[in-house]
Order: C-alpha cells, then structure tokens, then sequence
C-alpha cells in the first residue's frame, strides 16, 4: 500500500479525470451544464441551522457549498457539505427528491459544488441535518481532493494550493477569518482613539523609513527606475506636518530579504503616528491596543503561544537596552565609554562586527545576541543607541541614545516605536551618516530624503510613532509557528 504522503498514481489520477469528464460531457450532452447555472439563492449557512435548530426545526432552507462525503444507501443516501462556516449532513431519499434526480446525485464526486434544499431534522443519533428536497450541481470538480483520511499535509503543497488547504484543513480557514478579524479590531480601536486611516504611495524614488534592502522596478511612462516602499514612515509623517494629528495605514511593504519562518519579502505593516505625543505615549496605545484585541479576538488575555502562556493583561515590562543586556550578560555597557572597549569586550564574547561598527551597533549587537530570545512575556526594550536609529529624538539627558522601543513578545520583536524626529538640521546630519554607512557597504542604510526634510522644514509637531508587524501579531494571536501560516499566498520560488 502507499504511503499517505505519496502522490496519486499517475494512471488512477488519470482514471479518475476521465471518469469525471465523462460525467461533466454527459450533462452537457443532456443541456445539464453546471456552468450554466449562475446564482444560488442561499439563505442560511450550516452554523446557522446548528446555532439556530429550535427555531428552524422543521422548516425549509437552502444551503450551497462543497460536497465532502456521501454514503448511498439504495433508495436513501447521505452526504455531507461544507460551507464557509462548517459541515452539515443531508438525508437524501428518491421519495423526496424524485428518481431522476436521485440518479443525477448518485453520479455526483466528492468535490463537486451544489445547492440543497430541504428541512431541517435531527436524526436519531442527535446529529441536526437536512432532508433534502432538492439537489442542484452548481459546478464540477474535475480534480479529486486529497485522500480524506490523511487530508492534505505536505507544507509545500499546502501552501502553493491555498485553495485546496482552505478545503481540507478546518483551523487554517479559522486562522484566516481570525486575521481579518484582528484587521477589523484594529481599525475599531483606532477610530475609537480618534485615527484616520491614510493611503500613500507603493511606488517611490527613496525608499527609506527602515533598515532594508528595496526591490528596484522602472516606471516607462516616466522613464524613471522607482522602488517599492519598505516602509510607511516617511510619508505618513509629511501628513503630520500637514496637521493630520492622528494618522494611521495598514499595507503591503516590500524589503529584498530572506525568507523564513519570520520573515517574508512582501508582509503587512501598520504604522500610526499622534502629534503632541512621545514614546511613552505610544507604549501606552500598544499595550491597550494588545490587550483589547486579545479580548476581541480570543476571548481571554492571557493566550497560549507554542509552549508558553502569554500575559497581555498585566502591565507590560519596560527596560532599557543597557538594563536588559546587563541583566541577561552581566556585561554593563555604561561602564564601555568608547567604541574601542565595545570592539574589544565583542571579540572577548565572540561577538561578530565590522569595521565600520561604533559602540552604539556593537551594544545592539550584544542585545541580539543575549536578550532577544529570552523576552517571553510582553517587554517594551527602550532607549536605543542613536547609531541605529536615525530617525528617532535623540534622549536630552543623554544624547547617545535615542527615545525608541520595541515590543519583544516570546523573542520577537512586535513592534518598533519612536519619539520621532523633528529637528530638520539633526536630521540632515543622521541622512549624511546613513550615507556614509551606505558607502562603507551598509546597503540597509537610508538615503538622504529632501521632499522628507523640506517638510521638516516647514514644521513637524513633537510626535509618536510606530510600526506593527500585522503578520507577527496574527501569528501570536492563532498561535501559528511560521509566517507563512498567516499568509494566504507566501512567498514561494518557482515551481517550474
């Protein structure tokens, strides 16, 4: 016998395509064309005849989805469909739909889609179902679906063919209709907060705004070679300077990365800024805004995730960069003065740097190398070294760090957060060093932005702001391991 992970034999696949031709050519020949047919009258779902039984027991009502199993019985058969929001079995007897018709539905394949009507029952067993009075092929699956035993369970295949995994595998839908639920959250709690969500542009000269490689296109009609954004910042706060206070948008971004359980080159981010705000200030959104829809979405803030039970309903931890080293090293990086003894304490540690690294990389170097992992309940990690943030107010009571966090939950970062930058002048030096970083081979590095810092010019309010990882929030929120779980179609090399 073969094994479950095998594909088909080529010759039964064939067999089986032929056989379902056969069927769709017979029903034209018949002028039975399922693709003919263009509307369904659907009035209820199968969740709704099982929420609502009491009320419609006994009455008719029609169903359409995909038939997942049948079992006939001579003069009597049973079958199953699935909807968008489950299964529900229907009883279908020649008595009660007529002889042709009941020949017409011995004929049909596990896949096909149809329409059902009839009333609603329980059987004897307690199961609620539908005596069929009617049965319509709406459209025929000429491919057969995954052995029903084993489902569909190859990562790879199930991730090319979405639409097949969908069908087969009930809690990836669920996670699916979780995201946009988190999505519609979301955009409630924002609104409530007094946000307008914005679009801007895809398509850009400067892609700048985060640490990130861009995918490089030409624009013909302009004769001009354009990149796709890798972030929203820089536009959203020009719509800050406009005195838009309150602004937020949720999109696509694209960085020319790796990919791997985390990462995916095209992803969802969300970014919001607030006028009149600081870091703090944005903490305190965040954590509302994670508890809120942890309660929205999951019924409870304290959530499994992997092997861990996440709190986001106690408040979160805030430590700053320096602490957070010195607590998981020992190592106190307010005792290292120059870039000289950070480059000496990394190689004691073993720690990889280049050249062009100063004190600042070299501590968010240990940070990754000794914090990051270990931050499982919700921790704001603040007070960034400026060398690796250069959009961010520099600290006044110490200007070689920077007002910034990120959210660190079960070892990854959630969320990136500034008291942003409004200094024209400061901003221009920041540009100038990214530019230098970038010729020192730094190919992450910004470029200098002069629409950007000609409206900083005009005049930016003191501001928060912040970016999420959609994709990350929904992995923790279904308690999804890889990101590709919460994307419908990842990224995949060619199958060709």
């Amino acid at each position: 016998m073969a094994k479950s992970n095998e594909p088909m034999a080529s010759e039964d696949l064939n067999h089986i395509l032929k056989a379902r031709i056969d069927k769709l050519s017979e029903l034209q020949a018949a002028n039975n064309d399922p693709f003919f047919i263009t509307k369904y009258d659907v009035d209820k779902h199968s969740a709704d005849i099982k929420d609502d039984f009491d009320e419609l027991d006994g009455k008719s009502v029609k169903i359409a989805g995909r038939l997942m199993s049948k079992r006939v019985m001579g003069k009597a058969s049973f079958c199953h469909v699935q909807d968008l929001t489950g299964r529900i079995q229907a009883y279908v007897a020649r008595d009660s739909v007529g002889e042709d018709e009941y020949k017409a539905f011995k004929k049909l394949d596990i896949g096909d889609i149809v329409g059902v009507t009839g009333t609603v029952f329980k059987t004897q067993t307690g199961e609620i179902s539908l005596h069929a009075t009617d049965v319509v092929l709406l459209s025929k699956s000429l491919k057969p679906l995954p052995e029903k035993f084993h489902g569909l369970t190859d990562t790879d295949t199930r991730y090319r063919q979405r639409y097949v995994d969908l069908i087969m595998n009930e809690d990836v839908k669920d996670t699916f209709i979780k995201r946009s639920k988190i999505i519609t959250e979301i955009r409630k709690f924002l609104d409530g907060q007094g946000f307008m969500e914005v679009e801007t542009p895809m398509l850009v000269s400067n892609a700048g705004g985060a640490a990130a490689r861009p995918f490089n296109t030409h624009f013909n009609a302009l004769n001009e070679d354009v990149k796709l954004r890798i972030s929203l910042e820089l536009y959203l706060k020009r719509l800050i300077v406009g005195g838009l206070e309150r602004v937020y948008e949720i999109g696509r971004v694209f960085r020319n990365e790796g990919v791997d359980t985390r990462h995916n080159p095209e992803f969802t981010l969300m970014e919001l800024y607030q006028a009149y705000t600081d870091y703090h200030g944005m903490m305190d959104l965040t954590e509302n805004m994670f508890r809120y829809l942890a309660e929205q979405v999951c019924g409870t803030t304290t959530i499994p995730y992997a092997e861990a039970m996440i709190d986001l309903g106690k408040p979160f931890e805030r430590i700053t960069m320096v602490e957070a080293i010195k607590r998981y090293s020992g190592i106190d990086f307010d005792q290292i003065e120059t870039t000289e003894e950070a480059k000496a304490l990394a190689k004691e540690k073993g720690i990889e740097f280049e050249e062009r690294h100063s004190r600042g990389d070299i501590i968010n170097l240990f940070f990754e190398e000794f914090v990051e992992e270990k931050l499982i309940q919700p921790t704001f990690v603040m007070d960034h070294p400026i060398e690796v943030s250069p959009l961010t107010k520099k600290k006044p009571s110490d200007p070689r760090y920077v007002e910034r966090f990120e959210l660190f939950i079960y070892g990854r970062e959630m969320a990136n957060a500034y008291s942003e930058l409004n200094d024209p002048i400061d901003q221009r030096e920041r540009f100038q060093a990214q530019e230098e970083a970038f010729a020192a081979g730094d190919e992450e590095a910004n470029h200098t932005d002069e629409d950007f810092l000609n409206a900083l010019e005009i005049g930016m309010p003191p501001t928060g702001g912040i970016g999420y990882g959609i994709d990350r929030l929904v992995m923790l929120l279904t308690n999804s391991p890889a990101i590709r779980d919460v994307l419908l179609f990842p990224t995949l090399k060619s199958s060709r």
